[in-house]
């Protein structure tokens, strides 16, 4: 028979590994009887675990979330992927995460065996991250507006916009929405009777929250709606540019946030983008090396003449 506190750990793995036990599938898995495992049991409540039981046909156990983090047991895959999730989250975009992380990682990794250590250090040097940097966004900002989300409750919260000026916003939140460079909040506004995106660290939450609402779902789904968003109105000029490649193969070329693709068949697409300057959006377009038309707007087709009469005088110049 397992010693106690060995028992006792194997007991907690199990009740983590899956939502409800029998105390019959316990004592079988552990090799002891139904008695014993309901004083394993009743040692893990003393240690501050809430395990819930029930009675009948139909009872068991299950681990239920208690007043204190209680430590948590992981295999060997979970605890590689919560070492490599820290290292990038010590390296993100969420402002005062990073000394966290690295605690958390540190612990994590002092109770490490050799071989998991080796398979994260193996990930950190046969991985570059080619993420955009961006502006930080405080972690108490995301986890005000996530929790806002989830008990349905409205934000208040004062918002500056690109060009610096300040507003007073009410809105009902409905998704956090990440592009790999910034964080967005995608939410009904309304005084404007309308879905608005907000970058996050553009915003100063107003306490308390806004009285409950009921949910409402927009006419797409979150993501597409802030990247349509983004490439239309994030910028000074929006543009809109058809490629007769798949949505596919220009979505591999296109890094997050650059605007939202748009299918028209299984050899078409359209980008709807923006940009402030006609000349670069003229430059990056040509540096995709795809075929594309311009519909819109005028601007852009004129930069698109002025770049290739450029290149055009400059191959066929003779240096001779």
């Amino acid at each position: 028979m397992l010693e106690t506190s060995v028992r006792l750990l194997r007991v907690l793995a199990l009740l983590q590994s899956q939502r409800d036990w029998t105390g019959a599938a316990l004592a079988e898995r552990l090799g002891v009887t139904t008695r014993t495992v309901r004083s394993d049991i009743d040692r893990l409540r003393r240690l501050d675990y809430r395990v819930r039981s029930t009675t009948g046909s139909a009872g068991g156990y299950r681990l239920e979330a208690g007043n204190a983090m209680p430590p948590l047991l992981l295999d060997d895959e979970e605890a590689v992927a919560v070492a490599f999730g820290l290292r990038a989250a010590a390296s993100g975009s969420v402002a005062g995460i990073e000394e966290t992380s690295l605690r958390a990682l540190m612990k994590l990794e002092q109770t490490m065996p050799a071989r998991l250590r080796r398979r994260i250090d193996a990930l950190r040097s046969a991985t570059v991250s080619a993420a955009a940097s961006g502006p930080a966004v405080d972690a108490a900002t995301l986890t005000a507006i996530a929790d806002a989300v989830y008990r349905a409750e409205g934000l208040r919260f004062d918002y500056l916009d690109r060009s610096g000026a300040s507003s007073r916003r009410r809105a009902d939140p409905h998704r956090l929405v990440y592009t790999g460079r910034r964080w967005y909040l995608l939410a009904w506004d309304g005084d404007r009777a309308d879905w608005r995106t907000f970058r996050t660290d553009r915003m100063r939450l107003r306490t308390p929250n806004g009285p409950r609402f009921t949910p409402r779902e927009p006419p797409e789904s979150a993501a597409a709606h802030v990247l349509r968003g983004l490439g239309r109105t994030a910028w000074e000029h929006p543009a809109r540019i058809r490629f007769p490649v798949p949505a596919e193969t220009l979505a591999e070329l296109l890094p997050p946030g650059s605007g939202l693709i748009e299918s028209l068949g299984p050899e078409a697409c359209a980008l709807d983008t923006g940009t402030d300057s006609y000349t670069d959006l003229a430059h990056y377009l040509a540096r995709l090396d795809l075929p594309f038309t311009v519909e819109d707007p005028p601007e852009l087709r004129q930069a698109l003449r002025a770049l290739a009469a450029t290149l055009t005088a400059a191959a066929s110049e003779d240096p001779a």
